[in-house]
């Protein structure tokens, strides 16, 4: 088994940054409408564009915990389709990658 903690540190530091981002996006998802309604058009259309965002990020956010999770019982860098060890250089470019590169270029 590999020791994946520096890994393993990039992700939590990756996830910190992320729901950081992600709590500024629910607060700004949060305001009231302004009274003008041209000026409610434009916030809402922002806020649609926001929430595209948000939820990038929450899937990002999703990914990195599990990521974490097999860190924590073994399971991170095996292919979750063939079972074979996924390369350090693939976890590295890629640490929420769940496949190995020939599983993942299946599709």
């Amino acid at each position: 088994m590999s020791d994946y903690s520096q890994i393993a540190d990039q992700l939590r530091s990756r996830l910190d940054d992320l729901i950081d981002r992600a709590e500024v996006i629910e607060d700004d998802l949060r305001h009231p409408l302004d009274k003008d309604w041209e000026e409610q058009a434009i916030d809402l259309a922002d806020d649609e564009a926001l929430a595209g965002v948000d939820e990038v990020l929450r899937n990002e956010i999703q990914q990195i915990r599990l990521a974490l999770m097999r860190i924590e019982n073994g399971t991170y860098g095996r292919c979750a389709k063939c079972g074979k060890e996924i390369g350090l250089k693939r976890l590295e470019a890629r640490p929420i990658a769940t496949r190995c590169i020939e599983c993942a270029s299946e599709g």
